[in-house]
């Protein structure tokens, strides 16, 4: 099967592409290095020629909720558009647990990707979303946005989950039936985010001056603390790597290799 992947080149994506071609399948990486523009819609039709698939996991850095709803409505509507005229008969997409009990700027423009198939009706594409939440890699992200001495750990609790474990579940049901809303992926294990920081950088053999826990303002830094990013309802799919096991696979490996950039 030719599966057309948006963001193939990111630190999930790449998992994405290289589980299906292990799996015998054809990946096709739709990113601005391989000449795919998703927000312009630039090569986009003559990469996705021939998909029956489409595996969204594009993103952006952006704490702005203004950048990101843009950012997902365009190359959400570009995807489907491009996909219904091509014939794609499913297109998955991944996105975050908890998006409106935490509220963020990022969470609103993933909820308004998710409301493209799920309230604008996706152009008769079918449809699955699952929903995930952060990977073992989010603290050494939190670290990267204040590089010096201070360490800005925001207060929260998560159930980290392997970012190829996420791939591995995403190809599974790009290559089954479409679901709609799948149920929630999550890791093995409940954690505190300034705790995991803090056991990166040990691990890592780093030191900061001062690990600064914040509590982010208003409702959103409230939802993060009482658990508003972790899974809810019937006990969807779990993975098994634990933030432990992953810190002793990656410890010594450099940034970019860990981002999978």
């Amino acid at each position: 099967m030719r599966v057309a992947v948006a963001g193939g080149t990111g630190l999930v994506g790449a998992h994405v592409v290289r589980e299906l071609t292990a799996a015998g399948h054809e990946p096709v990486v739709l990113a601005r290095s391989r000449g795919v523009d998703l927000v312009t819609g630039a090569g986009l039709d003559t990469a996705m020629a021939g998909a029956e698939a489409v595996v969204d996991v594009s993103n952006l850095e952006t704490t702005r909720a203004g950048t990101a709803i843009a950012f997902f409505e365009s190359a959400g509507r570009r995807l489907l558009d491009t996909g219904s005229r091509v014939g794609v008969r499913h297109h998955v997409v991944l996105s975050i647990v908890g998006l409106e009990r935490v509220g963020l700027g990022y969470y609103q423009g993933k909820l308004r990707q998710e409301e493209l198939l799920t309230k604008d009706g996706p152009g008769g594409v079918p449809w699955t979303v699952l929903r995930a939440t952060q990977f073992h890699e989010f603290p050494l992200q939190v670290l990267d946005r204040v590089p010096g001495p201070l360490a800005v750990v925001p207060r929260m609790r998560t159930q980290p989950v392997a970012a190829r474990e996420v791939a591995r579940h995403l190809v599974e049901l790009v290559l089954g039936p479409p679901q709609g809303m799948a149920p929630e992926l999550a890791g093995p294990r409940v954690e505190d985010l300034v705790d995991m920081t803090r056991r990166l950088l040990r691990a890592r053999g780093q030191r900061r001056l001062l690990l600064l826990p914040v509590k982010m303002p208003g409702r959103a830094g409230t939802a993060m603390v009482e658990g508003g990013n972790l899974p809810t309802g019937a006990a969807g799919p779990r993975g098994t790597q634990t933030f432990d096991e992953w810190l002793a696979e990656n410890a010594g490996q450099g940034r970019k290799e860990v981002r999978g950039e």
